[in-house]
């Protein structure tokens, strides 16, 4: 039963560390972030197993992460407040091709990352970024074009949604809604 508990604990720990670290995808990693991470997992199993190597344990431990990733899932879904808590809410990091600074910074995200992001997209200036949203998963999602956004309108910032149901932004980071489920 120790093996449940431990593997309990470290999996509320290693959630905690990822939300604590920031906002990135495996491709974002550099060598060193990517070998910590391999590391960590040797020094979770460590901690977890002790030094029980048996089949028994492990099958034990992993039965733990599983339950409680699929735990995780169903209170993500049955209550989307929750979503906000365990993966983060996207943030609007450019208005109307100005970087909001304040935003960027408590992101931890540089502007050389945000351009370097706009770069791969095929944007080469911060002007011709109408919005740009930092994801919850670490992506950042840009729109251009020729129409600056109002924050008054319907699909600008800080509303509560658009006719369509799909723009609007949810209140809190002006971050477009994501399409009901289903549509």
């Amino acid at each position: 039963m120790e093996i449940v508990y431990r593997a309990a604990f470290m999996f509320a720990f290693l959630w905690l560390i990822t939300r604590v670290v920031g906002r990135s995808t495996l491709g974002e990693l550099s060598t060193f972030q990517l070998l910590l991470y391999v590391t960590m997992g040797d020094l979770v199993q460590q901690a977890v197993t002790q030094q029980d190597y048996s089949i028994t344990s492990g099958v034990l431990a992993v039965s733990v992460f599983a339950l409680l990733t699929i735990a995780l899932t169903a209170a993500n879904a049955r209550w989307p407040a929750v979503r906000s808590v365990t993966h983060g809410i996207p943030v609007v990091v450019v208005h109307n091709g100005e970087p909001l600074l304040d935003m960027m910074r408590r992101e931890q995200l540089s502007l050389d990352d945000l351009m370097a992001a706009a770069r791969e997209q095929g944007i080469e200036r911060f002007g011709a970024i109408r919005l740009a949203v930092f994801e919850a998963d670490g992506r950042i999602s840009f729109f251009t074009g020729d129409s600056p956004v109002d924050p008054a309108s319907p699909d600008g910032p800080g509303s509560t949604g658009g006719s369509s149901g799909t723009g609007g932004g949810d209140g809190a980071s002006g971050a477009p809604e994501r399409p009901p489920a289903g549509a």
